[in-house]
C-alpha cells in the first residue's frame, strides 16, 4: 500500500529523527540516500523502518531484497510517494530512500591505542569529513568532547557512512580528560595539534607508530587549555603565514596519514 498523506504516523515518527532530541527518545537514526543504504547492507545493521518510492524500489531490486532482509521482525518495506517521502528527509531533493536503525554501540576508551579525540567541533561537515579521514587512516575511536551531534544526518551523510562504523564516544570535557589522563598513563603518547607558533614540532617528527591520541580543537578557538595541558607532545603543520590557521578537517588528513606513512617508509 502506497503512503501518500504526509499526516502518516510514520512519516511522524521519521520526522521526529531530525533533531538530537527526537533520536534519543526513539533510540534511533535517520538515514538518508541510497550510498547510505549500501553502507547499512554492507554493515550488515539491524533495519528498524524502511521508506522508499515506487521509483527508487524498481531501480534498486537488489538493494531493496538486502534491505528487507535486514528489517526486524514483523516489518516490511513502505512505498511512499515522493512529496512523502520528502517530507520525511531532511535533504531538500532526496533520491528515493530513508531509514532508521539504532545508533552503533559506544566506543570503550578503556580499549584505544588509537584515538582521535575532538574537542567541541561543532561543523557537522567538518566533523563527517574527519570520519571518513580517521576510518582511512585506521583510528580505531572517536572521542568527542561535546560539539556536533556524530549522528545527524548531515554527519552521516558528509562521513559517507564512517559514522556508521567508527566506533565513537561522546561526552563533556571533564569526563574527556579523565579519559586522556587514564590513556597517558597507560603509555600512550597524546599529541596536541596546535598552530605553527603553539610551540609544536613538525608533525612528522614524532612517531606515530605509537599507541596514540591526536587532540584536535574546535574550528576557531582551537585546543581548551585543560585538554592541551594533557598533552605529553605538540605538533604542527608547518604551512605559509599567509593564514594564521588551517581548517581542522584539512589539517587532520596528514596528522592521521603520517601513521600510514612511517609503517611503510620507516627512516623517511
Amino acid at each position: 500500500m502506497l503512503i501518500s498523506s504526509r499526516r502518516n504516523p510514520l512519516v511522524r515518527a521519521l520526522r521526529q529523527l531530525h533533531t538530537p532530541a527526537g533520536r534519543r527518545a526513539a533510540g534511533l537514526l535517520l538515514l538518508e540516500g541510497t550510498h547510505l543504504a549500501q553502507e547499512t547492507v554492507r554493515l550488515k545493521l539491524p533495519v528498524q523502518q524502511l521508506l522508499c518510492t515506487p521509483t527508487w524500489m524498481q531501480k534498486h531490486p537488489e538493494l531493496l531484497q538486502a534491505l528487507s532482509a535486514q528489517l526486524s521482525a514483523g516489518s516490511s518495506p513502505i512505498e511512499a510517494s515522493e512529496p512523502v517521502l520528502s517530507a520525511a528527509a531532511t535533504t531538500e531533493h532526496p533520491d528515493g530512500v530513508v531509514l532508521s536503525l539504532s545508533p552503533p554501540a559506544a566506543a570503550e576508551p578503556a580499549q584505544a591505542r588509537f584515538a582521535l579525540v575532538l574537542d567541541g567541533l561543532q561543523d557537522p561537515g567538518n566533523l563527517g569529513t574527519l570520519q571518513r579521514t580517521a576510518l582511512a587512516a585506521g583510528i580505531e575511536q572517536l572521542w568527542l568532547a561535546g560539539g556536533a551531534d556524530p549522528y545527524q544526518p548531515k554527519v552521516l551523510r558528509a562521513s559517507a557512512g564512517a559514522a556508521l562504523e567508527l566506533p565513537s564516544w561522546r561526552a563533556d570535557r571533564e569526563a574527556i580528560a579523565a579519559q586522556i589522563a587514564a590513556a597517558a598513563g597507560r603509555g600512550l603518547q597524546v599529541a596536541a595539534s596546535v598552530p605553527p607558533a603553539g610551540g609544536g614540532v613538525p608533525y612528522w617528527q614524532l612517531d606515530w607508530r605509537r599507541p596514540t591520541l591526536l587532540l584536535l580543537g574546535a574550528e576557531g578557538p582551537g585546543l581548551s587549555s585543560e585538554l592541551l595541558e594533557l598533552a605529553t607532545h605538540r605538533v604542527c603543520i608547518p604551512h605559509a603565514r599567509a593564514v594564521e590557521s588551517l581548517n581542522v578537517a584539512v589539517a587532520a588528513a596528514p596528522l592521521l596519514l603520517e601513521r600510514h606513512r612511517q609503517e611503510r617508509m620507516p627512516g623517511i
